[in-house]
């Protein structure tokens, strides 16, 4: 594998695990950025990594000797996150996952041939709900998707779109109805995006929906997705295969997207009203630089 150059994208934290799925003592093997790694979480929770060419293993039990070069880890939001050069900057911040009346889950963890860039433009879009999420999270007449701001905040280094609303048939699984859901996207991370949404259980709160890229390479993705719910009936099965069954759905449109890395150029592909947040997004990833999973605008 040739790897990632792209020094923006090398210096950012990524996930690459839910800790609770990772067996207490056992080793788990993935890939970041076109590297092999390693990565353990002790019975005491706590987590090592490192590249896998630096390790050496019997069987896939860990043995901290035989560890070479670690990696930088942390744990947030449920997930281990690793740097594969000098991290930039913290993990961004989700103040909400710390308030202790939430159920945080990982819903999913899933593969997807698509670039990092690709499967956020598609969380971003509010338009494919009536067409793609059919009488879950959108329906025929209701396809307008009504004005809304988005933001490119310099002082926080994230996209946010506001005053974003949609006409939702069962907007969660406890939903009794239909009804307009107010929404609120933040971009924190070229490769993650939450996404807050007015809650059926607190009309004063919005539940929390991450999706958390581990770049496998330019065209393939682990999306982790992050739930952080206001939901006190349903069990963790039923919050789960909520939301498996709305990635479902998006999966094979991701899949089915050409080009499978993102153009920035923005003549490459025609905009609508609908876009404004995809639009924010192509021009903060040109602005910052990133060359990886993209095709980077002409200069």
């Amino acid at each position: 594998m040739a790897g990632c150059a792209d020094p923006v994208i090398l210096n950012l934290w990524h996930p690459i695990g839910a800790v609770d799925e990772a067996p207490p003592g056992r080793v788990v093997n993935t890939i970041l950025l076109e590297e092999r790694l390693g990565y353990c979480v002790g019975a005491d929770r706590e987590a090592v990594a490192w590249r896998a060419v630096d390790a050496a293993r019997a069987g896939d039990s860990f043995d901290a000797g035989l560890i070479g070069v670690r990696l930088p880890i942390k744990s947030a939001y449920g997930y281990l996150w690793t740097c594969l050069g000098t991290p930039s900057a913290d993990i961004f911040p989700i103040p909400e996952f710390a308030e202790p009346d939430r159920r945080r889950l990982n819903a999913a963890t899933v593969g997807v041939h698509a670039s990092a860039p690709r499967a956020i433009e598609n969380f971003l879009d509010m338009g494919h709900f009536p067409y793609v999420h059919t009488d879950i999270l959108g329906a025929e007449p209701h396809t307008e998707v009504e004005e809304y701001d988005v933001e490119i905040s310099v002082e926080r280094d994230e996209i946010l779109a506001t005053r974003c609303r949609f006409f939702q048939p069962m907007a969660s699984t406890i939903s009794e109805g239909g009804a307009m859901v107010d929404y609120v996207y933040r971009v924190p991370h070229p490769y993650c995006s939450v996404l807050y949404k007015s809650s059926v259980a607190d009309e004063s709160r919005r539940d929390v929906i991450g999706v958390f890229l581990q770049p496998v390479d330019q065209e393939h993705v682990r999306a982790h997705l992050m739930l952080c719910v206001l939901d006190p009936l349903s069990d963790d099965a039923a919050i789960r295969r909520f939301q498996q069954t709305i990635f479902g759905q998006d999966k094979p449109i991701l899949e089915n997207q050409f080009p499978k890395r993102l153009p920035l150029d923005p003549r490459a592909e025609t905009p609508i009203r609908a876009d404004k947040s995809a639009i924010a997004y192509r021009r903060w990833l040109s602005q910052k630089g990133v060359a990886y999973g993209v095709i980077p605008a002409p200069a």
